[in-house]
């Protein structure tokens, strides 16, 4: 009788559909098996800074265990295992004395630990907006993906993304000011980043804070506020080739871009060019 391989039989992995399994599901083999905890740590780019309250998650470890494994990437020249998703079971299971933990073990170097930590972060639906707008930026930025590519990978609509993203608009004194106000809901943290410069973010927040403004009424005060001013002109990017054998412009619908913004488009467009491209050449 061959030998069995897998979770011990004592453990059982969720029926229902779950991340780890489509994570684990990409290139790369998966091993599933207990590591001692003591070999396991933490995961020094996970994406979520605060990892909530534990103690309900410690008392179910401690009555059941832990019923759905840690995806883990063994280091041979540290002999020890990273957290590449899991980190909140690892918190818990070491608040409840457990000496092994259930793992698979993903073969997978820094960028695809990275980004795996990244998008199974971003599916789960615990991270603070700040935190998800944060994480989506470092997907664009240290994979070159774009809004559409992002959308693919955590499973949401390009609108959804791209609204996410724009929360990084909100400048750091004001989106500290946020936390402390308790503004910290992505639908009231749109409409403050939807304003047209510091200045009208900061009275926003205020009138968040002071006034308890639901997201409707927030929206309806920008409104109101945009319809009394004059409308924007949109911001325009021209630049001229040195030597004058073209002419790039791009228009942007609102007044003010940010760096990163301009970056991103460029950048879309570039792989659209790209795609169109090889689309042609494999036509002829």
């Amino acid at each position: 009788m061959s030998k069995r391989i897998g979770l011990p039989v004592t453990l059982k992995m969720r029926h229902d559909a779950h991340y780890v399994e489509t994570l684990t599901s990409f290139s790369g083999a998966s091993v599933g098996r207990m590591i001692p905890i003591s070999k396991i740590h933490p995961n020094p780019d996970q994406p979520r800074k605060a990892l909530g309250d534990l103690s309900e998650l410690t008392q179910s470890v401690k009555e059941k265990g832990v019923l759905e494994p840690l995806l883990v990437r063994y280091m041979p020249r540290e002999d020890t295992y990273y957290i590449i998703s899991g980190e909140r079971r690892y918190h818990a299971s070491q608040a409840a004395g457990l000496p092994e933990l259930p793992c698979i073990e993903k073969i997978a170097d820094d960028a695809e630990t990275l980004e795996l930590a990244l998008i199974e972060n971003l599916q789960r639906k615990d991270l603070t907006a700040f935190e998800e707008a944060d994480g989506l930026y470092r997907l664009a930025e240290q994979f070159d993906y774009t809004h559409d590519d992002i959308a693919k990978k955590i499973g949401r609509a390009r609108s959804s993304v791209t609204e996410t993203l724009s929360i990084r608009n909100i400048p750091n004194a004001i989106r500290k000011t946020c936390i402390e106000k308790g503004i910290v809901s992505k639908s009231l943290l749109l409409q403050v980043a939807r304003q047209p410069n510091e200045k009208k973010m900061s009275e926003m927040v205020v009138q968040i804070a002071h006034s308890g403004l639901t997201r409707d009424e927030a929206r309806r005060v920008r409104q109101e506020e945009n319809a009394t001013e004059a409308r924007p002109r949109p911001f325009v990017y021209d630049y001229h080739a040195a030597d004058h054998s073209y002419h790039l412009r791009i228009q942007f619908n609102r007044s003010q871009i940010s760096r990163d913004e301009m970056i991103s488009a460029l950048r879309e467009v570039l792989v659209e060019l790209q795609r169109n491209s090889m689309s042609a050449s494999s036509a002829a």
